[in-house]
């Protein structure tokens, strides 16, 4: 070991204590160099540099206290228990052991002094503290630690004591003169961080008395900032070198201008936006590259996406190539397929469907078509990325709402096209606004179009809120909306998760609105019907068979009816801002004013309070994205398994958005200036989980 001076090439079998046994279970976490360790930071701390007056201990304290033994005993009760009681001249208090021995018992002698460390409980005759850490202490003894003392994250077979341990040995190296890599130029960081990363480390793994426990905890503290900001960096070079990597392969060049594109554009009855305009031309020129397109677009609620998507279809098909449209929700697929068989039929495209619903002779016929190649463009779930559906000529995926996937189902999906050195180009579109800052953090390695203009003739919605104790108001004024003619949805939702509670409480209020509305029609839909019941109850309301559809959030997504025009949401109090924003945008879709009423269960939270202001106040998806980012984090809007993927160790995109900005500067600047160090950064924080970053 005394050859090897980096901390990054010093391998955890060399600390004390850890053999091949411990070592297994660190390299669970990841951890297989000392430098791996001293970047497994605390989660939280234990302020043990004082002993505080057993008198002055509260319940839920965690504290460092004294005293002597006055009485030892056992108590049988209903769990025999040995009870320590101690006290200090302020106070007393009793350490109470479930699990003892005789020895142990025999070794607590009254008078004796002990300094014991746990979190106070309220006992049946006062203070207690369960299972303490205990030792016995003279008069000249030293005192507490020196340093907060830190709690780490931890698995199976690995206690405190010995994360402390092999931190200590860690820090030690590092004290002795091992090397811990400086990656970024000093001038690089942002103002009022710590210089060395070094000294960053040694103060979270050992924090001074009196430091900010708080600050740590939540990682405002300048060491914290500073591995943040690292990190940060270390993520965007990831995301670059992915997309590079991405860049060096080859993919089918499909050539723009073709009639079919010309002859989709001429049978619409409405022309595209100049938003809409500009986005296609960005993708056609993409996928006329033999460079393949990593093309994610962006588009509020009903601003045309998914014209904008057959239009990339018909130039791939054009070209003699096959598409595949992956979306995550039964009803969002069946909905892109009525779309595309809608619009490409006329066209002699066929247009194949694939979901789990799809079996027997109509899935073997889909699974020929794609793998001989005369099935120009199918249309699925996530049926789409398993093994046995093979293509012939993979040219182009989309994947629509892709935030609920995992990456590595699109990754799944990608490598399904390459064959033959070539790999298909990639679009990705979400009608979820997501902030400027989070995007190009999370999408660094995508290109980014945004459909900024909605469809003209289309009004904003007007959104109120309204408590349940007005619910025959509300009621009322549906009634006269359908007499008018126009359409309505009644949305149920409940805060539990199981779909069959939220099933039976959509039916129930069906059965309710159509007692309290007799002589409208009132329809149906949830998450439990088959897949062919709910496609002839939306088609129903759709023709305007039906008045009023009362669903489940299974209509966040995919439904367009022009003709509705109010929307009602119950106990919008238990959703999100994106979703809450995904569902008004059902209404509104024609020319006639919408309405969305927000029917609320009183009394409001602070936190609910504030985000169904928002939905009231604006109608801007990028607003109430950032607004969402801010009350319920990243996991909102780029959905948990995204969010999950990403990874990070001590940066929060949320709380660490003023240090994005300067962290992709630094990105730039090392792959123009200093190339070296890259691979050391990636590998010192994301090390073997970088596959994620090319999907």
């Amino acid at each position: 070991m005394n050859q090897i001076s980096s901390l990054a090439e010093i391998p955890v079998t060399c600390l004390k204590g850890v053999g091949p046994k411990r070592a297994e279970r660190l390299a669970r976490l990841g951890i297989e160099c000392v430098q791996d360790l001293l970047f497994h930071l605390p989660c939280r701390y234990q302020d043990r540099t004082r002993v505080v007056p057993i008198g002055a201990l509260r319940p839920g304290d965690e504290a460092v206290c004294e005293g002597k033994v006055d009485h030892v005993e056992i108590r049988f009760g209903r769990r025999r228990s040995l009870l320590v009681h101690l006290s200090d001249g302020t106070g007393a208090i009793i350490l109470r052991f479930f699990h003892f021995t005789a020895a142990q018992k025999n070794a607590l002698k009254r008078g004796m002094r002990l300094r014991c460390f746990g979190e106070v409980r309220n006992g049946p005759a006062s203070y207690e503290l369960v299972h303490p850490e205990y030792r016995s202490v003279g008069e000249d003894d030293p005192p507490p630690e020196q340093s907060l003392t830190p709690i780490y994250p931890t698995t199976e077979g690995l206690h405190q004591i010995s994360w402390r341990e092999m931190t200590g040995q860690a820090l030690a190296l590092l004290d002795q003169g091992a090397v811990l890599q400086e990656l970024l130029p000093s001038e690089s960081l942002p103002e009022g961080l710590p210089v060395s990363l070094a000294d960053a480390l040694r103060y979270l793994h050992r924090p001074p008395a009196g430091a900010s426990v708080e600050d740590m905890t939540a990682g405002r503290h300048p060491a914290c900032q500073r591995l943040a900001f690292e990190e940060l960096v270390a993520h965007q070079l990831s995301l670059r070198e992915a997309r590079q990597n991405l860049r060096r392969l080859q993919a089918p060049p499909l050539a723009a201008g073709g009639t079919l594109p010309a002859r989709f554009l001429a049978r619409l009855p409405f022309d595209l936006t100049g938003a809409q305009q500009r986005v296609v031309e960005e993708i056609a020129k993409d996928m006329a590259s033999p460079r393949p397109m990593l093309r994610l677009v962006q588009g509020d609620v009903g601003s045309g996406k998914t014209v904008v998507a057959a239009l990339a279809a018909l130039q791939a098909v054009e070209a003699g190539w096959q598409v595949a449209l992956m979306a995550p929700t039964e009803l969002l697929a069946e909905q892109h397929l009525r779309n595309f068989r809608h619009w490409m039929e006329p066209l002699e495209v066929p247009v194949g469907w694939l979901s789990s619903q799809v079996k027997g002779a109509a899935r073997r016929g889909v699974l020929e078509g794609l793998a001989a190649g005369v099935l120009p463009l199918v249309v699925g779930t996530q049926a789409l990325f398993q093994k046995e559906v093979r293509f012939q000529r993979l040219g182009l995926v989309i994947v629509d709402e892709q935030h609920r996937f995992g990456v590595h189902q699109r990754l799944a999906l990608r490598d399904k096209g390459a064959e033959g050195g070539l790999v298909p180009h990639q679009l990705i579109m979400t009608a979820t606004p997501i902030p400027r800052s989070l995007a190009m953090t999370a999408y660094a390695d995508l290109d980014l179009s945004v459909i900024d203009e909605l469809p003209p003739g289309r009004t904003p919605v007007r959104t109120v809120l309204v408590s349940q104790q007005r619910r025959e108001e509300v009621i009322t004024r549906v009634r006269a909306a359908c007499e008018s003619g126009r359409q309505a949805y009644w949305v149920c939702t409940l805060i539990e998760e199981s779909e069959s509670l939220q099933c039976q409480a959509a039916e129930e209020t069906a059965r309710q609105l159509s007692e309290a509305l007799a002589g409208l029609r009132v329809g149906l839909v949830h998450g439990r019907m088959k897949a062919d019941e709910k496609e002839a109850v939306m088609e129903r309301f759709k023709s305007g068979e039906l008045d009023l559809l009362v669903a489940t959030t299974v209509i966040e997504v995919g439904v367009d009816v022009p003709n509705a025009s109010l929307m009602i949401i119950e106990n919008p109090e238990r959703l999100g801002l994106a979703q809450l924003h995904q569902l008004r945008g059902r209404v509104g879709r024609g020319s006639v004013e919408s309405h969305c009423v927000l029917l609320y269960h009183p009394p409001l939270g602070r936190q609910a309070r504030e985000r169904l202001a928002v939905m009231r106040d604006t109608t801007d998806g990028f607003r109430i994205a950032q607004k969402d980012l801010e009350l319920r984090g990243p996991g909102e809007i780029l959905g948990v398994r995204q969010a999950g993927e990403m990874q990070f160790r001590v940066a929060d995109l949320l709380r660490d958005q003023k240090l994005l900005d300067p962290a992709r500067r630094v990105a730039d600047k090392l792959l123009t200036h200093r190339p070296g160090v890259v691979p050391s950064l990636i590998g010192r924080w994301l090390g073997h989980n970088t596959r994620y970053v090319q999907a």
